[in-house]
């Protein structure tokens, strides 16, 4: 049976917005779209102190400028991915499901009983930065060479960030949200086989959600890092889809 070009999402009746549902005990748990109201509520989280002393991308204090800025790119992501299917089910009615390179959901909402939902956190999957490879210049070479390989290549080396509101933390809530794109979406929509996670040492939980799915932890990288004056250190974690495993 032909499936639309959004399997294995659903829809939102009334919204029209495309959405996966995690699996129980977590079903009242989804991922959808970035949306432009969604701004407002990241500071709150980037800035609480159980969550920004793992964080080295976000300015810190993380202001609704930032917001803005980040939700600007990701939702042009999201919007363009969507655009792509969206095509490709009117040119190929029926046709065979099309790879593409990202996902389209990644914002982590909880259902309420009435039916209305709230902002817990991200989830994204893109392209590695391949931090361990050590020497700037041959990383940069390796990460150059990573972005311009075609989408649904399988040598191509991808990678998730995350983060949870800490009111959601320990509940598997992110262990789910990993498991179900890496499942669902990342590895029959976008070809994922090779994938690679970073944490700071120490960071435990974290550890545990990439290890929960798969990832294998491979060495501790000392690359020089400073992140708001404190040296850190990363665990570095595997996954290869069994298809590549001897």
């Amino acid at each position: 049976m032909p499936h639309s070009q959004l399997y294995p999402l659903e829809v939102n009746p009334e919204t029209g917005e495309p959405f996966l549902r995690l699996p129980a005990p977590n079903d009242n748990i989804i991922l959808t779209p970035p949306r432009l109201s969604d701004a407002k509520c990241f500071a709150p989280i980037i800035n609480d102190p159980m969550v920004l002393v793992w964080l080295e991308g976000p300015p810190i204090p993380y202001l609704d400028e930032h917001a803005q800025e980040w939700l600007a790119l990701i939702k042009g992501q999201s919007d363009g991915i969507l655009k792509e299917l969206k095509e490709e089910e009117r040119l190929n009615p029926g046709g065979p499901l099309k790879l593409v390179g990202g996902c389209p959901v990644r914002h982590i909402r909880e259902v309420l009983p009435d039916g209305t939902d709230v902002y817990l956190g991200d989830i994204g999957i893109g392209r590695a930065q391949l931090e361990e490879v050590v020497d700037p210049e041959e990383r940069k070479r390796a990460v150059e060479e990573n972005n311009g390989k075609d989408v649904g290549d399988p040598s191509i080396v991808w990678s998730f960030g995350y983060c949870l509101a800490p009111s959601h933390h320990g509940r598997g809530i992110m262990s789910a949200a990993m498991t179900a794109i890496l499942n669902t979406w990342a590895i029959p929509r976008m070809g994922v086989r090779m994938m690679t996670g970073y944490t700071f040492s120490g960071n435990e939980g974290s550890r545990r959600v990439f290890e929960k799915n798969g990832f294998v932890w491979k060495r501790t990288l000392d690359t020089g890092k400073v992140v708001r004056g404190e040296r850190k250190t990363l665990n570095y974690l595997e996954w290869r889809h069994g298809d590549l495993r001897g």
